[in-house]
């Protein structure tokens, strides 16, 4: 039995991490600000003996040194997410990520706790080579466009995150998340299958950003919780950089056929410049696809849900709760 801290734990992949491991018996100790979680989400797990949660951001030192002390591994989720928040909240951004990042990795080298720490798909940025690999260049925008911070932002935290381990000997693992999706996850900062999801069942226009030919590949976050057990589970990942994603690629345009289509709906697909969408100048990647060999190398982690199994599956959450985050997901995650 292990005892996890998750900062970010009311999050949307944090609530279904904590489900996964409360299930198999282990210990999970959150804490949250609530600053993009929502308490709906780990309503349902309020009641369990394993389970405890604080609602304060990681900024208070005091506290998260005394969640650290008493908990086995780290996973650490906290961060500012999405490309309209970080559009219009570009200090509050870097602030999140860096500095949470840092005092996470500060407390933990203290007592030698193993740290997963989340990184994502955006560190490739422009990059043309495909599928991308973890040791790939990294092609970042300028920083005239603010869209680059969050990229940037999370790239320190993954020189911070290795620079730990090779100066203060801390066990980590660094991981990429590719666009992971499923039930419960909020629209409200621009997150692509839920805002669809919604339009559709509602009849309204399903909003395109740009001429909808971008390219994506999309993570059941069931699939994005085992890979993290799997990894945290696996002494030799200990140091590594790991993608964590679906190979499968789709348009933005399909997904939005393909959404209509499942949700069997009457909707009308809109196209929105960029610049109108989010800010003038905003660049976007035409295509993002992870290799994840290394991950299967490691882990033997395959994908269980196609993209149409999670659309039906976040169709099905939609309709039954209706957005109100008010049950949780029993798809499997």
């Amino acid at each position: 039995m292990t005892s996890y801290l998750i900062t970010g734990g009311a999050g949307f992949i944090g609530s279904h991490l904590s489900e996964a491991l409360l299930a198999r018996g282990d210990h999970v100790t959150i804490i949250d600000d609530l600053s993009t979680g929502a308490i709906a989400n780990i309503r349902h797990l309020k009641g369990h003996s394993h389970f405890r949660y604080n609602l304060e951001n990681i900024s208070s030192e005091r506290t998260l040194g005394e969640l650290i002390d008493e908990c086995d591994v780290v996973v650490h989720l906290a961060a500012a997410v999405g490309v309209q928040l970080i559009v219009q909240s570009p200090v509050r951004t870097i602030e999140t990520n860096v500095n949470g990042t840092e005092t996470v990795l500060k407390w933990a080298a203290k007592k030698g706790k193993l740290v997963l720490v989340a990184s994502t798909s955006e560190v490739y940025g422009k990059s043309a080579r495909l599928p991308f690999r973890e040791e790939d260049d990294l092609v970042l925008g300028p920083s005239s466009i603010s869209r680059w911070a969050y990229a940037c932002s999370k790239l320190l935290d993954e020189f911070l995150a290795l620079a730990y381990l090779k100066e203060r000997d801390l066990p980590v693992i660094v991981t990429r998340f590719f666009n992971t999706v499923g039930p419960r996850q909020t629209g409200r900062y621009g997150m692509v299958i839920p805002r669809f999801v919604r339009a559709a069942l509602q009849g309204a226009p399903l909003r395109v950003y740009g001429d909808g030919q971008q390219t994506r590949c999309f993570t059941y976050v069931g699939d994005a919780v085992r890979a993290v057990i799997a990894l945290l589970d696996t002494p030799r990942a200990v140091g590594q950089v790991f993608n964590i994603g679906n190979p499968e690629e789709v348009s933005i345009e399909e997904l939005a056929r393909r959404t209509i289509r499942l949700a069997e709906s009457q909707s009308e697909i809109i196209y929105i410049p960029y610049e109108q969408a989010y800010e003038v100048g905003f660049e976007d990647m035409r295509r993002r696809v992870p290799s994840i060999e290394k991950l299967q190398a490691y882990t033997g982690y395959q994908p269980s849900l196609d993209l149409d199994g999670i659309l039906r599956a976040v169709i099905e959450h939609e309709r039954a709760y209706g957005g109100s985050l008010l049950a949780p997901d029993r798809s499997g995650a």
